[in-house]
């Protein structure tokens, strides 16, 4: 569902989990839905920027430059393991994430209208990992952090994977109508009540004390950016198109909230100190602030 509401909003999806738990296998699944240019990039640590933009190469025949265009040039691109490139690669990836374009040898290049980048990550505790950048992590719409299955699903699991062929998704929609989808769900109305709720959380991220929660303060280094409250927005339409509403209700926000301010809230030394985590914060601050 989150992934879904990504491709209605043209956000970005950060998954995070242990390897082994299908992350890599949901965002493929999802690009053989549609019918786009996937591209799956794999993150190494030797990875140039390069290798994800593209390069400048001589035409023998003409004598002159041209640009080589690379793997995120594609409507969905899988950046698999993404923190366990270095700091570099990652710049590389900011422009295209949020401009929508890609610098090649001085010349600006636009990448598609369906363009969406869907990143899988392991914790930043496993080995060969590097911590992604805080302007990178907040071009993205959610953070998404996978668990175990519960035991029920993992038995499912085992059948549908172990019993003959594993079933095979089908493609049900093109770029055109993924787009006019995008459209339709940002049409949705968004009442000013629904719209004040949105900043109320959003501020209480930033000055716990000052919304009720002194008891947060201690515990919060930084919260969400104005980004955050655009993205609580459009997410919620895109919530509530999922529902089949043409409004959007402060349940919506609700249901959205922690997957969007996880990553925008830094916690402090204290905080880490005595395991309160930003979900907890968010938890926190759902429950204080009051519902329009």
């Amino acid at each position: 569902e989150r992934i879904l509401i990504g491709l209605l909003t043209g956000g970005h999806v950060l998954l995070e989990g242990v390897p082994g738990l299908a992350k890599t296998l949901t965002v493929k699944t999802v690009a053989d839905t549609v019918s786009a240019r996937f591209q799956r990039i794999q993150f190494t640590p030797d990875l140039l920027p390069a290798d994800l933009t593209g390069t400048m190469v001589l035409d023998p025949k003409s004598g002159e430059f041209t640009p080589r265009k690379g793997p995120v040039f594609a409507n969905l691109v899988l950046a698999d393991e993404i923190n366990r490139a270095p700091a570099k690669v990652q710049s590389a990836l900011l422009e295209a994430m949020q401009e929508r374009q890609v610098s090649i040898g001085g010349e600006s290049l636009p990448l598609p209208d369906l363009f969406l980048v869907l990143a899988t990550q392991n914790p930043i505790d496993q080995e060969g990992t590097y911590p992604l950048p805080e302007a990178q992590v907040d071009r993205f719409l959610f953070k998404l952090v996978v668990s175990y299955p519960a035991r029920a699903d993992e038995r499912a699991m085992l059948d549908r994977m172990t019993d003959g062929t594993p079933p095979q998704p089908t493609r049900i929609l093109d770029p055109s109508r993924a787009l006019h989808m995008r459209q339709l769900a940002q049409r949705l109305y968004a009442d000013g009540r629904v719209k004040e709720y949105v900043l109320d959380l959003v501020t209480a991220t930033r000055d716990p004390a000052k919304a009720g929660l002194a008891d947060l303060a201690p515990f919060v280094e930084f919260g969400a950016s104005p980004r955050a409250g655009i993205f609580l927005i459009r997410a919620a339409k895109a919530h509530a198109f999922l529902m089949g509403r043409a409004f959007v209700l402060p349940e919506d926000v609700a249901a959205i909230a922690t997957d969007v301010l996880r990553h925008r809230i830094t916690p402090t030394y204290r905080a880490d100190a005595e395991g309160v985590t930003p979900d907890a914060m968010v938890a926190r601050i759902l429950e204080r602030v009051a519902v329009p």
